[in-house]
């Protein structure tokens, strides 16, 4: 698992398979086997409290820190972080939740141009041109990488939340908010006295 990206079952399989091959291994080298064995292990790394996870992101599997102990790491290692705008996660959203989809069409949601974000974002590899529309001019058609899957911790595109999902979010949100001004949902704020 020193892979720089994610490996599926698929590829540790194989890897497996050559290190028998040349008698270096003598485990399981069959997907559904190490699919599941990986299985375990991601929730053995949860169960454990070991201070790493497996977790599978972009349709494949990678150890990394667990969550709780990243402030230490980022001491160790000060990296520059990921800073997107609100336009660059508004875009990035469009796209996600739509692709493929043209530049076009990312500004009609959005209503402003998103020429320069678009490039940003492809710059950073969270965005990437699959094709082109079949329709007059032949626009770009984008989408996203496997490197947005894992900088948002998503296995697949199948595991972004739902419109309900945020909703509730949203819901949740505004609860804990109230609940921290003391005032019960139903409550009115007390007048200021005079």
């Amino acid at each position: 698992m020193a892979a720089d990206t994610p490996l599926s079952a698929a590829a540790l399989a194989d890897l497996l398979a050559r290190a028998a091959a040349e008698e270096e291994w003598d485990g399981p080298t069959d997907e559904p086997t190490v699919s599941t064995t990986l299985a375990a292990l991601a929730q053995a790394s949860l169960d454990g409290h070991l201070g790493i996870e497996l977790v599978q992101v972009a349709q494949g599997w990678r150890i990394r820190t667990a969550p709780d102990l990243g402030v230490l790491v980022r001491r160790l290692w000060p990296e520059r972080a990921l800073r997107l705008s609100r336009a660059a996660l508004e875009t990035l959203a469009v796209v996600a939740y739509r692709q493929p989809c043209t530049r076009a069409e990312i500004e009609a949601v959005r209503g402003v141009d998103c020429g320069g974000i678009v490039r940003t974002l492809m710059d950073r590899d969270l965005l990437r041109i699959i094709g082109r529309k079949d329709e007059p001019g032949r626009p770009l058609l984008y989408g996203t990488t496997p490197t947005f899957l894992e900088t948002f911790s998503l296995e697949d595109l199948r595991h972004l939340p739902t419109l309900r999902d945020l909703d509730a979010l949203r819901a949740e949100e505004a609860s804990l908010a109230t609940g921290a001004r003391g005032l019960d949902a139903d409550d009115e704020p007390a007048p200021p006295e005079s």
